[in-house]
């Protein structure tokens, strides 16, 4: 068995995963609405600063995270962000699967 054919395979079976599906499609309703979009990307920007400052001082900006959770309650009561997020979760988890096993395959070598 060829690892690279079987690689291929995994990602030929992502593409055709529910998973995958619902969030290309959810990814896909979100861009056609351009303030909801933005809003998305003003959310995930956020994200993405409050993720590096825990990481950098092990601590939160209180302000940057209570607009972070501010703005994600604002954006859960919408049903297309509802459904991205949701969607989001469920690749997320199944990507995460993936790697799991392909580490846990590969732990006495690394």
């Amino acid at each position: 068995m060829n690892v690279y054919d079987t690689a291929n395979r995994l990602a030929q079976e992502i593409k055709q995963s529910e998973e995958y599906m619902n969030y290309k499609m959810a990814k896909q309703a979100l861009n056609l609405n351009t303030d909801l979009k933005e809003k998305m990307v003003d959310f995930d920007k956020l994200r993405y600063e409050v993720q590096i400052e825990m990481m950098q001082t092990g601590k939160n900006d209180e302000e940057k995270y209570k607009k972070m959770q501010e703005l994600y309650a604002e954006l859960i009561e919408n049903s297309e962000a509802k459904s991205f997020f949701e969607a989001e979760t469920k690749f997320n988890v199944m990507i995460a699967d993936v790697n799991k096993i392909i580490g846990e395959a590969i732990r006495d070598v690394m």
